[in-house]
């Protein structure tokens, strides 16, 4: 190697290093990094660029636009935006607006789902009712029998003069046969990867995600949760169901949802949407108080990340949080225990089990010891697998929708949640979760020390993968 190359290849690294430093991240990843690039020059340098590089500077949306779309929900909904939650989680609606513009509207009807074919025919019989648009993302559109239920749906509709947009994944679908999504395409079905991605793993947004799972019919109703477009949500997971949360939305928050949409939307397609049609004036149909929140690595700040913390923080009675991995940032894992050492009840479900692969729940076994100590308890559900991301707490509050507690869903991924402060659905959320109790075990901090230093040790090293697991 030449003096040459060597002083340019120091050059690059001092460069990388000095951004790294003047990011201000949190110490222990900057260190991290610094580390990495000194003894491990050319693969650090390689991983800083497609998994590290922060892309914060570069929002997804510029502020005026989104203000733009948001300005449909203030003039159609004059009456209904409201300042306060009726509740102790005012603070918590209060960040909400501040950190992702989010309006709390009332006069919103909620229909939860805990089965999948209960959701997708209900989803199917709104789309067939589709007379002006169907605005759909999912993270996961696989082809197979469900897949191929709602593709053909969609491009009937598209040939019946509906406008139809789709948005997937691109990493999450890389091994879906592309001609899958062309044969929608050419139906007149516009469709559009999120954040394409030739190789995957060799570009520097692989990291980044769009775990959305969004749907919006002629912009009045919205579905939002965790459920994906699969068979395995239908047919279920070693002998059990594959069991998932997800939400069917009507009233005037359906506006807050055709917004979300509509950023992803530029995002993938280059095409900035903003017609007064695709946002009706929506009249009040139930009695829920609803806030729609989005959040991802483009955002300023971890809108997601704040809100759990807020939540669990606000809480004063009980709080039951149910997701499929547990790998809290420092922050998330120390308001779960301020919480159960103050006297909140804090549970929390998790699979026994991983769907695909043994890191993730291995990883999520290494935090365990840490939240028993503080008094929460930890339950593990046999019954399949448990993909819900679902917490409920106080009796007044429930938030349904793609972010998981770990750490790509707090600080990599793009998410979207809804916040319902409304005491009949909390109640019965948490009858939901109390029935789910029924297929768990629970772990007990006497039992739980007893494990073998080898499995000590298998999930302490998993662990170490915790940010992009």
């Amino acid at each position: 190697m030449s003096i040459w190359l060597k002083l340019l290849i120091l050059a690059i690294l001092a460069s990388v290093i000095y951004v790294i430093i003047m990011e201000n991240r949190n110490p222990v990843k900057t260190l991290a990094w610094v580390l990495v690039l000194i003894f491990l020059p050319v693969i650090g340098l390689l991983a800083y660029i497609f998994v590290g590089m922060d892309k914060r500077k570069t929002p997804i949306i510029s502020d005026g636009r989104r203000a733009e779309l948001k300005r449909h929900t203030v003039e159609n909904n004059p009456d209904r935006i409201c300042t306060s939650t009726g509740s102790h989680f005012d603070k918590l609606s209060h960040l909400l607006r501040k950190t992702n513009f989010a309006y709390l509207l009332d006069g919103n009807a909620i229909t939860p789902y805990t089965v999948f074919d209960e959701m997708f025919d209900a989803q199917l019989k709104d789309i067939e009712r589709a007379r002006h648009h169907v605005h759909v993302i999912y993270f996961k559109f696989e082809e197979d029998s469900t897949g191929k239920r709602l593709q053909q749906l969609l491009i009937r509709k598209a040939q019946e003069g509906v406008k139809v947009r789709l948005i997937y994944d691109d990493v999450a679908n890389f091994l879906v046969r592309k001609g899958f999504y062309k044969e929608m395409a050419q139906a007149g079905v516009e469709v559009y990867p999120f954040a394409r991605v030739y190789i995957p793993f060799l570009m520097s947004n692989t990291n980044y995600r769009n775990h959305r799972k969004i749907v919006v019919i002629d912009g009045k109703i919205g579905y939002i949760g965790g459920m994906n477009i699969a068979e395995r949500y239908s047919v279920g997971i070693r002998g059990g169901l594959y069991r998932d949360t997800h939400m069917k939305v009507e009233g005037p928050a359906a506006n807050e949802l055709q917004s979300a949409f509509l950023i992803d939307w530029q995002f993938a397609s280059g095409h900035y949407l903003n017609e007064d049609d695709l946002y009706p004036v929506l009249d009040p149909v139930g009695n829920s108080k609803v806030q729609i929140v989005t959040s991802g690595p483009m955002n300023k700040w971890d809108n997601m990340k704040h809100a759990f913390i807020e939540l669990v923080s606000a809480t004063r009675k009980y709080i039951y949080i149910q997701s499929p991995y547990l790998l809290p940032t420092d922050s998330v894992l120390s308001a779960i225990q301020n919480a159960a050492l103050s006297g909140v009840d804090v549970r929390i479900m998790i699979p026994t089990h991983g769907d695909k692969g043994i890191l993730p729940p291995l990883a999520s076994r290494s935090y365990v010891k840490a939240i028993l100590k503080s008094g929460a308890r930890i339950f593990l559900y046999d019954n399949g697998y448990l993909h819900s991301k679902a917490i409920v707490a106080d009796d007044e509050i429930v938030t349904i929708g793609s972010t998981n507690i770990d750490w790509r869903s707090f600080e990599q991924n793009f998410e979207a949640n809804g916040f319902i402060y409304d005491v009949s659905l909390a109640r019965k959320m948490k009858a939901v979760f109390l029935e789910d109790v029924r297929y768990c075990r629970e772990i007990f901090l006497d039992q739980w020390g007893q494990r073998s230093i080898w499995e000590k040790f298998k999930e302490s090293f998993a662990r170490l993968f915790s940010p992009i697991l």
